[in-house]
C-alpha cells in the first residue's frame, strides 16, 4: 500500500496519443490503418507495421514524456473530471465538509498562483524551525511525524495484508529514503549518470538557495553523500519481486534489535502502531546497513538530509520557482519533459490523487455505461473458461497441481468498473487557500485509514485504484481481477467492434491479468491469497525452465544503445503479456462455438485481433524516460510488448506465413511457451 506523498501526488501519468482536436474515443476508427506503415512486414516486425506510420508522423507534445494509446484514454479522462471538478466549483454558497466544497477548495488552493508565489518558502518555517531544534535521540519521534506526512526518510511501513495469513491486516517495514529513482542511479557508472547526479546535486543546492538556507552546494553534497550510503544497502528492483525472500516476521523485540540505537519508541508510538504485536520486514539485511549509517552520520547532517526531502517533497506545491527547480530535474533531466502540463491539468492530478474516489463516484454517474460492465464480466467468465482448459490441457503439468491451480482459478474474484461501497472522507479537512495544510492533512488522513484497518477484517470491497483511472491490476493477497471504469472504452474496449477486436485489446488485458495469479511470484500464493507452495517439485522445475526463456529473450532486446531490458526485473509482467495473449485468443475461439469471424473491413478476424493486440500498445517515449524505465519499471517498453509475445505465439506464424529468417522468427525450441 503506498501513502500519499508530498512528492508523488502528482502522480504517475499513463500515455496519450497526440491527434490535434482528436476525436472522442467512440467516434475514432475501431482499427486506425492509417498509422500502418506498409513498407514494414508483419512478418519481419509487426509493432512497426501496424503502428509505424503514426509513430514518424506523430510528435511527443512538449508537456509530455510519453505518448500514445493508453494516453488519450487518460487525457479524456482527466478532461471528464475536469470537468466535473468545474462544475462542482463553481457556487461560493457550499455547505464546510460536503462533496463540493472539498473538491473545489482543493482545486481552487492549488491554482491560486498568486498567493502561492507570495508565501515563497514560508508554509515550510515551522517545519524547518522544528528540525533546527532536534537533537539525536528525538529521531524515532520526527521520523514518525515524517511517515504520518508523506515526508521520505530511509525506511518506510505500510499496512495491508498479511501474506501468508491474508484474513489479517499487518504492518510491512521497507527500506526508502533516496531522492533519485532507483539505487542504481547512485552507482551506475557512465556520463549520462554522472551527469544525473551532478544535476540533482545542483537542484538540491538550488532548494536549499530558495529556502534561503546558506552554503548549498555543500549541504547537498552531503545530502547526497548520506542518500549514496543509504543506498548501498538497498536491495536491487528484481531482489524486491520476491514474494518470499521479502516476507520475514519480526516480533517488536526481534524489530528492536535490527536497529538498537534507534528511538523505536518514539517511532511507533508516534506512528499509531505501537501495540503492534508482529511486523513483516521486506529487505533485512537493509538494517545492518542502517546500523552503520546511523552510527557514523553526524545530528548536522541527518538535519541537511531531512530539511532536502522536506524541500523536494514540497517544491512542486510551493512558489515558481521551488516547482521550476524541481520540474527542471525530476521531469526534465529524468524524463526528458520540455515544458509542464497546464497548471490546471495539474490541478486534476492532484484532486484525482486526494480525493480519487469522491469525483470518481460523480465520473461513474456520468460516464460508464451498466452495458460496458456486463459484456466485461462476460469476457472475464469466457478468458477464466479459457484458463481452466488451458491448465487441463498442459502437459507438463501433473494432476496434482492441476487441482490447486483450478481451486485458485475459482477463486478469482473480479471488479468491473467501481467500488460497489465508495471511501468515507468526512475525516478529512480541506480548506480554502491553503494547499500545503491540504495535502498535509491528506497524508496524515491516509495514514490513519491505514493503520486504522490494523485488527479490523479484511475489507475485501476497497479498490487501490480510482474508477477514472487508466489501468487494471490483480492483487495476490485478495486473489482479485480489477478493472477500473476509464479503461473500457476505445482502444480496449469498443462496443460497436466484432469480436475479434475486443478479444484482442480488452480481452488480452484480462487474460494478462489473471496470468499475473500464475505468474513466476503470484503463483505463490493459493486461491485464499496466501504463500504457500502448492506446486509439485516436478512441475516447479518445468515452469521455470519455461519462463526461463523469456527472461533470456527479453534481455536481449536493446530499446537503447546500451540500454537492455532487464528480463528478471520484467519477468511477471513478460509472463502476464504471453499468458494475456494466449488466453485472449482461446477465448475468442470458444466465442466463435466452431463457426467462421466475418472478414471486417477486408480483413479476416484473425488479422484483426492481432491488429488490436499490437494497437493498443502504440506508444512512443523519450529517451530519457526510456532509461528510467528501463530502470525502474517491471513492464518492457511498449515495441517489446508487441513482438515479444507475439514471436513466441504459434498462430501468428500460422496467421501471417512468419518463416525462418524473418524478423519476427524464433526458432521451434527457443519460444515459450507456458499456458
Amino acid at each position: 500500500m503506498k501513502y500519499v506523498n508530498l512528492g508523488t501526488l502528482l502522480g504517475w501519468s499513463l500515455i496519450v496519443m497526440f491527434i490535434p482536436n482528436p476525436a472522442p474515443a467512440a467516434e475514432r476508427p475501431i482499427i486506425d490503418f492509417t498509422g500502418f506503415d506498409r513498407d514494414i512486414r508483419p512478418q519481419d516486425d509487426f509493432f512497426g507495421h501496424v503502428n509505424g506510420t503514426w509513430l514518424e508522423n506523430t510528435p511527443i507534445p512538449a508537456d509530455k514524456t510519453r505518448w500514445g494509446s493508453f494516453v488519450i484514454l487518460a487525457e479524456e479522462s482527466r478532461d471528464a473530471v475536469q470537468a466535473i471538478i468545474e462544475e462542482l466549483g463553481r457556487s461560493d454558497q457550499v455547505e464546510l465538509g460536503s462533496v463540493e466544497q472539498k473538491i473545489r477548495d482543493l482545486y481552487r488552493s492549488y491554482l491560486d498562483e498568486e498567493r502561492i508565489d507570495r508565501l515563497g518558502a514560508a508554509p515550510l518555517a515551522e517545519d524547518l524551525a522544528a528540525i533546527d531544534r532536534l537533537r539525536e535521540n528525538h529521531f524515532g519521534t520526527e521520523w514518525a511525524q515524517a511517515v504520518r506526512q508523506g515526508i521520505g526518510r530511509p525506511f518506510s511501513f505500510g499496512v495491508n495484508q498479511d501474506s501468508k495469513e491474508s484474513t489479517r491486516y499487518v504492518v510491512y517495514f521497507s527500506q526508502s529514503g533516496l531522492g533519485l529513482p532507483d539505487r542504481d542511479y547512485y552507482f551506475q557508472s557512465g556520463e549520462r549518470f554522472d551527469r544525473i547526479r551532478r544535476l540533482y546535486r545542483e537542484m538540491l543546492a538550488k532548494l536549499f538557495a530558495l529556502a534561503e538556507l546558506p552554503d548549498g552546494e555543500r549541504r547537498a553534497r552531503s545530502v547526497y553523500d548520506l542518500e549514496r550510503s543509504i543506498a548501498e544497502g538497498h536491495w536491487t528492483r528484481v531482489q524486491n519481486r520476491d514474494r518470499l525472500k521479502t516476507y520475514n516476521r519480526h516480533s517488536p523485540e526481534e524489530l528492536r534489535a535490527l536497529l538498537p540505537a534507534f528511538d523505536w519508541d518514539g517511532y511507533l508510538a508516534g506512528s499509531g502502531i505501537a501495540e503492534e504485536t508482529r511486523f513483516i520486514v521486506r529487505q533485512p539485511s537493509f538494517w545492518n546497513e542502517m546500523k552503520g549509517v546511523l552510527e557514523r552520520t553526524s545530528l548536522e547532517v541527518w538535519k541537511d538530509y531531512y530539511r532536502a526531502r522536506l524541500l523536494v517533497d514540497a517544491a512542486p506545491y510551493l512558489s515558481h520557482e521551488f516547482f521550476q527547480a524541481y520540474f527542471a530535474f525530476y521531469f526534465g533531466v529524468l524524463g526528458g519533459q520540455q515544458e509542464p502540463e497546464p497548471r490546471a491539468a495539474r490541478g486534476v492530478h492532484l484532486v484525482n490523487q486526494v480525493l480519487g474516489e469522491m469525483v470518481g463516484r460523480e465520473y461513474v454517474k456520468r460516464h460508464f455505461s451498466p452495458a460496458a460492465k456486463t459484456r466485461m464480466l462476460e469476457l472475464c467468465e469466457n478468458l477464466r473458461r479459457a484458463m481452466a482448459q488451458s491448465i487441463d490441457a498442459l502437459e507438463w503439468m501433473d494432476e496434482e497441481t492441476k487441482r490447486e491451480a483450478r481451486r485458485k482459478l475459482a477463486k478469482f474474484r473480479v471488479k468491473i468498473g467501481y467500488p460497489d461501497r465508495w471511501r468515507d472522507y468526512s475525516a478529512l479537512a480541506i480548506r480554502p487557500g491553503d494547499l500545503l495544510g491540504n495535502l498535509r492533512r491528506a497524508s496524515e488522513f491516509v495514514h490513519a485509514r491505514q493503520v486504522g484497518k490494523l485488527g479490523k477484517p479484511i475489507d475485501r470491497e476497497e479498490w487501490f485504484m480510482n474508477p477514472q483511472t487508466v489501468n487494471a491490476y490483480y492483487n495476490p493477497s485478495m486473489n482479485e481481477i480489477v478493472f477500473p471504469a476509464a479503461i473500457l472504452q476505445p482502444p480496449f474496449f469498443h462496443p460497436a467492434a466484432d469480436d475479434a477486436v475486443n478479444y484482442g485489446a480488452i480481452g488480452m488485458v484480462i487474460g494478462h491479468e489473471i496470468g499475473h495469479g500464475f505468474d513466476d511470484q503470484g503463483r505463490k500464493s493459493d486461491g485464499d491469497g496466501n504463500l504457500r507452495d502448492w506446486w509439485t517439485e516436478g512441475d516447479a522445475e518445468a515452469y521455470e525452465a519455461r519462463t526461463g526463456k523469456l527472461v533470456e529473450q527479453y534481455g536481449n532486446y536493446e530499446p537503447l544503445e546500451g540500454q537492455f531490458v532487464n528480463g528478471l526485473l520484467t519477468l511477471g509482467e513478460n509472463i502476464g503479456d504471453l499468458g494475456g495473449l494466449t488466453l485472449a485468443w482461446r477465448a475468442w475461439q470458444l466465442s466463435l462455438q466452431g463457426q467462421e469471424p466475418p472478414k471486417v473491413e477486408g480483413h479476416p478476424g484473425a488479422e484483426r485481433f492481432f491488429y488490436a493486440y499490437a494497437q493498443i500498445w502504440r506508444l512512443k517515449t523519450r529517451p530519457e524516460m526510456i532509461v528510467r524505465r528501463l530502470k525502474t519499471d517491471p513492464h518492457a517498453p511498449p515495441r517489446f510488448r508487441v513482438i515479444g509475445p507475439l514471436s513466441n505465439f504459434p498462430q501468428f506464424y500460422e496467421v501471417f506465413g512468419v518463416k525462418a529468417g524473418d524478423g519476427m522468427w524464433r526458432a521451434p525450441e527457443e519460444r515459450a511457451s507456458i499456458w
